[in-house]
């Protein structure tokens, strides 16, 4: 689950986090009226599941109440394209804050790392960019510090990483605080990303969270209740949302044209895979996990058909505790209550599969023994 940059804010806050002074409108005259009592400039910010707000026009200064209210009134219901989200998203909340008196600007992170299978403290005295090009062009500017999970963030690891990325030796002591406030409130929240980016250093030395992205487990969010009554879809795409609520773990990849359900997150990536290398655009990730039923199959299917720009489905199986003839079963299912007009290729292996075969004798799809000839009929057949 995605928080929007105040309500993971105000979490910041509460763990003791500075933040700047503001709050949040959903009118231009609140707007209006939160710039007359800070009284100051005030940087009005689109609140969306989304980074390169900047860059989209979503974030502007605003040097006056009335200045704020024309911002707020051009940007409030507007649709904007966001590249790094690679989608169109509406903006229904702006967030209008005092401006922050820059002097430096710092990438601070605590994330999962699989292959230490800790959590990780990531710092960068190189913030306010997008971080993946930090790592790219400059990964010596990059300090990756992993948190003993029994210990949790400790002051010296803290020291260690900020001295390691280089950061001010002035204001370490200042930021050991600040950090170890991050690691409280991610552990708090149950989030598998806690960034501030920037963390900006003012002119008078102060240390404030100038923007944050909060990732939460969703698996967690029975833990959670205050951050569950947050849940929206005010931006989230249609068909994704559809899919959380029957519990389906779908990602929509826009201006892909075909369909791919597997199970297991492994096979379905190396399903995208071979459709990539079969000259195709895979239009989604879909896994319908272990054990599917036949059910879960024929609303998989449903949720795949959903989305127009998919020209051909593609049912990748490697049958273990999912049995073929159920996934057969959910796909016969599929075919006869749904208005399927496009071409479906299935390639079945494992559990039951040779049932799963005979289930499918008559329906009308395409049979593959392999998963890379199944790929390369999907393609064919979804550019004819």
């Amino acid at each position: 689950m995605k928080l929007f940059e105040y309500q993971a804010k105000q979490f910041l806050a509460k763990y003791g986090v500075p933040i700047p002074k503001g709050s949040v409108a959903s009118t231009p005259d609140q707007a209006r009226q939160i710039t007359t009592e800070l009284g100051k400039t005030v940087v009005i910010k689109g609140q969306v599941h989304s980074g390169g707000r900047g860059k989209a026009g979503a974030v502007k200064l605003a040097k006056s109440p009335e200045e704020a209210y024309q911002i707020a009134k051009e940007l409030l219901g507007s649709t904007l394209f966001f590249a790094q989200a690679n989608a169109h998203m509406r903006i229904d909340n702006v967030l209008v804050e005092e401006a922050l008196s820059i002097k430096h600007e710092i990438y601070l992170a605590i994330t999962q790392d699989r292959a230490t299978q800790r959590d990780v403290l990531i710092v960068s005295t190189m913030g306010g960019i997008d971080i993946e090009l930090v790592a790219h062009d400059n990964p010596e500017a990059i300090s990756k510090t992993p948190i003993d999970p029994l210990l949790g963030l400790t002051d010296y690891a803290a020291r260690d990483a900020l001295f390691a990325a280089g950061f001010d030796k002035t204001l370490i002591n200042k930021a050991v605080v600040l950090l170890k406030s991050l690691y409280a409130s991610y552990v708090g929240t149950d989030a598998s990303l806690a960034e501030i980016n920037p963390l900006v250093i003012t002119q008078d030395g102060a240390l404030i969270a100038g923007d944050a992205k909060w990732l939460i487990d969703d698996n967690a969010i029975f833990r959670q209740p205050q951050i569950a009554s947050l849940a929206t879809e005010v931006d989230e795409d249609p068909i994704e949302a559809e899919a959380h609520r029957r519990g389906i773990q779908y990602v929509r990849l826009e201006g892909g044209k075909i369909g791919i359900i597997g199970n297991g997150a492994g096979l379905v990536m190396t399903t995208m895979d071979e459709v990539k290398r079969a000259g195709g655009t895979p239009a989604d990730f879909l896994d319908i996990g272990g054990g599917a039923q036949a059910e879960s199959v024929r609303s998989s299917l449903e949720i795949i058909l959903s989305d127009p720009n998919v020209k051909g489905v593609l049912f990748n199986i490697f049958g273990g505790i999912t049995r073929g003839d159920e996934v057969a079963k959910g796909i016969v299912e599929g075919m006869a209550t749904l208005n399927v007009r496009i071409p479906i290729v299935v390639r079945l292996a494992g559990t039951r599969a040779a049932q799963g075969a005979e289930i499918l004798q008559g329906a009308s799809i395409v049979s593959a023994e392999t998963m890379q000839d199944a790929a390369q009929k999907i393609v064919e057949l979804a550019n004819s």
